[in-house]
């Protein structure tokens, strides 16, 4: 068996939920953690991060916002993400500021936006006076409009982009916003890795893309839109690929394209790879054949849940037949499901042996003579796909 198969399988030999399926990860922090995970599972990862993370320890803009924090205490601050907040303090640190302003920070009204961030403020020796339950922004700014902001001073953590709506909602309930900006996405150095990541998904090499952040994602659809690709890209999420987000507010820039997302109840990677546990499985055509059950995932095939990877000419070939169950499908239609086969019948007669050699099951797939190959479907099965 080899080492990749042996990843796709989990600890009872059985495949695991995500065995057969190849998932785009796009972090450019934690991707290690959510690529085991995924890999735990059985997935294939392709990694390729979106963009890249710039801290602003050194950047005049952080260092006016300190100041003029230091200098008269906001009512409220307001720390988004934990590693923002922990590089503010940091950077002040390094300016000699640190004590001033952990002292100006025990002074005001501080909300944490989830646990992670409450943790990183803990850690700095502070306490928050209060965080949402659902880890969400628009809880936080629900509870500020509710109190009323009007002449009232808000000190933001920016984590990385504009928030949607949030800083415009403050200023629209008469609240004086104070930015703070700690650090700032960027696109990637290399975009070649990100490019081969566009490419596979377009090209049906993805069944899942993950997104844990709104610039990640707002990243991605810029350098597809950059290369010509922005429409393909939107058409293989729209059917073929599964775009899955930590949360609502990362699916923010793939909503305004009309992409439809999937995101778990609980804004962490662990319940982001059970969404795709349920949803990748569920999409997987299963077909009654020659007595068995199989399931045709992204790059494998399950027969009686026994993981048999597949060449992806042969895949191809799988998804062609299994388009008409039970029915004849002709060479020459083959040849057309075949990508950059030419026009060499040949080649569909290669691809099917490998085919069933990957299988290691002939019967599954007939040969009708003269007039092309057709999936064995059980007999009980024929009556249910021909009128479907």
């Amino acid at each position: 068996m080899g080492e990749v198969e042996e990843q796709q399988r989990t600890g009872d030999g059985q495949a695991g939920p995500l065995a057969g399926f190849t998932v785009g990860v796009t972090a450019a922090r934690r991707a290690d953690e959510l690529g085991a995970l995924l890999q735990r599972r059985g997935a294939s990862v392709v990694h390729a991060p979106a963009l890249r993370i710039v801290p602003l320890a050194d950047d005049g803009e952080l260092l006016a916002a300190t100041k003029e924090i230091i200098g008269q205490a906001p009512d409220v601050v307001v720390a988004t993400t934990a590693i923002g907040f922990r590089g503010w303090v940091e950077a002040a640190d390094g300016w000699g500021l640190g004590e001033a302003l952990l002292g100006r920070l025990r002074e005001v009204e501080l909300l944490a936006r989830g646990p992670k961030v409450k943790g990183a403020i803990r850690a700095a020796g502070l306490t928050e006076e209060w965080s949402p339950s659902s880890e969400s922004l628009a809880e936080v700014l629900d509870r500020l409009l509710e109190q009323g902001v009007d002449g009232r001073r808000v000190a933001v953590q920016l984590h990385g982009e504009p928030l949607p709506g949030f800083v415009e909602a403050l200023r629209a309930g008469g609240a004086q916003v104070v930015p703070v900006p700690v650090y700032r996405w960027l696109p990637p150095e290399d975009p070649g890795p990100l490019d081969r990541l566009l490419d596979a998904a377009v090209s049906g090499g993805l069944d899942a893309l993950t997104f844990t952040s709104a610039p990640a994602a707002a990243s991605l659809l810029s350098r597809a839109q950059e290369r010509g690709l922005l429409g393909a890209l939107l058409a293989a999420l729209a059917h073929d690929v599964l775009p899955a987000c930590v949360g609502p507010v990362t699916a923010v820039p793939l909503q305004a394209h009309g992409v439809e997302t999937v995101q778990p109840e609980r804004f962490r990677l662990g319940p982001l790879v059970q969404v795709l546990c349920q949803e990748l499985p569920g999409r997987a055509r299963t077909l009654p054949v020659a007595g068995h059950r199989v399931q045709i995932r992204g790059h494998a095939v399950l027969v009686d849940g026994d993981l048999k990877p597949v060449p992806p000419a042969g895949m191809a070939l799988l998804r062609a037949l299994a388009r008409r169950p039970g029915w004849v499908v002709s060479r020459a239609d083959l040849l057309r499901a075949l990508p950059g086969a030419g026009r060499d019948e040949h080649a569909v007669e290669t691809a099917m042996a490998r085919l069933r050699t990957a299988l290691g099951l002939p019967k599954l797939i007939q040969t009708v003579v003269k007039r092309g190959y057709r999936l064995a479907l059980d007999p009980a099965s024929d009556a249910k796909y021909a009128d479907g």
